[in-house]
């Protein structure tokens, strides 16, 4: 048996519970649902799954607004369906990893409830307070990332309390020690519980400038978004003030210590700074997060350059940490529309899944990704998300890529016995798990054979990375672990190439097995179809 840690390498499902699987009828997914697909998921040869928040919540942004960090919201069901749900996951080999939410809290958690009634209550300081200016306005020029000033009037204690997203999302002072030590206490919770780790939702927004310095503005040609609308005031700022403080990293010394007391349990954070890549870098060095992942392969940019800068920019200075890669989740526009030009064809959707699960890393997919779906289009008087409906219609929020997962060709798709909370688009259905079994040439087919495919190949899964200079759009690459070295090539173009191996490459010989549309190789002259993989074991 490997002596690898589970999670090095690892590929980890994203469960979005509300549109997984309905069983109750009301239209919105539960854990029961969860447990009915775990054999599905198991069968796809992955790893893990993360379950997004299915926590006591008003559900203001779905779960992401904590109510109660340690119970189930009875819209999903109750903490002994929890309990069945990690004992039938282990039962198939599957780790069971959870969002933790740590940096804010709901309006309706009871901390809140107690922080803002008074200046000296025993809460007080737990969540960010601070006066007006003389003139009554907001104490800085923070923005909440959902549009908007970061600060909310609270007439009962005469303050502004800080929210980094939404205004019922106040944000938590870690600079109190009490707050760390019920945070950690929280996690404490689920560990105790059986859980093999941990996704930390923007962990990097714990901590905040104690003298709420100003941020300074940027530069319109800077003013680049990754995971937000573009036109979203948010962007006008450089934000070294209201998220990734010095301080942080003590915290992640802390949550370490606490998870090494645990059997093979691993952290992965999500990170959202100014220079993601460096502080990725910086939170997985030494004995702080497993793992770290960012919005980099989550932006339209798809060429092979944008991509090999990407990793090796990251490699050049994560020296002792781990990366972990996503080119889909619940944020953003689905990889096949923003990627895939129109293109939503299995033969691209198989591509993208093997680049991105042959990158030096973790991976996280995206429920949906295996059944090549794209953006769904929500008509405004559909939507859920706070988010798009106010930034509509230059930014159509979220909901596009959390409309339910189609398992059939019944009414609604099979996720519901009811209207679901979000439409199920018609192409969508066409793309179901049922018809996409009886096709052997469906995504899901493909995505299958890859996966299992993978954990044959140890370099793929653990090894070191090394890029090769090729031109648009051939993006190459060399893993290798423990004198094995495989060669990986992908045309990420629809028309088929011509690719000149370097001659110092060495003798490759063919990897067959993973299914994929493969090239063939004359004289050191690789001819790649359209979408083409190849693989090769180097001597």
């Amino acid at each position: 048996m490997s002596t690898q840690p589970w999670w090095r390498g690892g590929v980890i499902y994203q469960i979005y519970p509300r549109s997984f699987l309905d069983t109750n009828g009301d239209g919105v997914g539960d854990l029961p649902g969860i447990i009915d697909r775990l054999d599905y998921v198991a069968a796809l040869g992955v790893d893990a799954i993360w379950i997004a928040p299915f926590f006591k919540s008003p559900m203001a942004d779905f779960g992401y607004d904590i109510a109660d960090y340690r119970d189930v919201d009875p819209l999903f069901g109750t903490l002994q369906d929890f309990d069945q749900l990690l004992a039938k996951a282990h039962g198939l080999g599957l780790k069971v990893m959870i969002d933790q939410v740590l940096s804010h809290t709901s309006v309706e958690h009871a901390w809140f409830r107690e922080s803002r009634q008074s200046r000296d209550n025993p809460k007080a300081d737990w969540y960010v307070w601070a006066d007006a200016k003389a003139d009554g306005t907001p104490p800085n020029n923070w923005l909440s990332l959902f549009g908007g000033c970061a600060w909310q009037w609270e007439p009962r204690r005469g303050q502004y309390y800080l929210h980094n997203f939404l205004t019922s999302q106040p944000d938590l002072n870690f600079h109190h020690a009490e707050v760390r030590a019920a945070a950690l206490d929280s996690v404490k919770f689920w560990l105790d519980r059986g859980v093999d780790g941990l996704r930390l939702d923007a962990i990097n927004f714990c901590f905040h400038d104690r003298q709420l310095r100003d941020n300074p503005p940027k530069p319109l040609q800077e003013r680049v978004g990754r995971g937000f609308s573009p036109d979203n005031p948010y962007a006008f700022q450089y934000h070294y003030y209201n998220n990734t403080q010095p301080e942080n990293l003590a915290f992640l010394e802390e949550l370490r210590a606490l998870l090494d007391r645990y059997e093979d349990v691993a952290a992965l954070g999500e990170i959202s700074s100014e220079d993601s890549l460096a502080t990725m870098a910086e939170y997985t060095s030494g004995r702080r997060l497993h793992m770290g992942y960012s919005f980099e392969l989550l932006t339209d940019d798809f060429s092979a350059g944008y991509i090999r800068n990407t990793v090796r920019n990251l490699e050049a200075q994560m020296r002792d940490g781990w990366p972990c890669w996503a080119i889909s989740n619940h944020d953003v526009e689905r990889v096949l529309s923003r990627w895939g030009n129109g293109d939503a064809s299995p033969k691209l959707a198989n591509l993208l899944t093997a680049m991105v699960c042959s990158l030096r890393g973790s991976v996280c997919v995206y429920q949906g990704e295996e059944l090549a779906l794209t953006e769904a289009e929500v008509p405004y008087e559909s939507l859920k998300d706070p988010y798009g409906i106010a930034f509509w219609p230059n930014f159509k929020g979220r909901d596009g890529c959390r409309t339910p997962m189609p398992w059939s060709d019944t009414e609604h798709a099979g996720f519901s016995r009811s209207n679901p909370w979000l439409p199920v688009p018609s192409k969508h259905q066409t793309l179901s798990v049922t018809q996409q079994e009886a096709d052997p040439h469906s995504a899901l087919r493909g995505f299958r054979a890859f996966m299992h495919w993978r954990k044959t190949q140890p370099a793929l899964c653990r090894g070191e990375i090394v890029f090769l200079d090729t031109a648009e759009p051939v993006l190459a690459f060399v893993r290798e672990l423990n004198g094995e070295k495989v060669l990986v090539v992908f045309n990420l173009a629809i028309a088929t190439i011509d690719v000149e191996l370097p001659p110092g490459v060495g003798t490759p010989t063919v990897i067959e097995g993973h299914g994929l549309l493969q090239g063939k190789l004359q004289n050191l002259r690789l001819h790649l179809p359209g979408h083409g993989v190849w693989f090769a074991r180097l001597d």
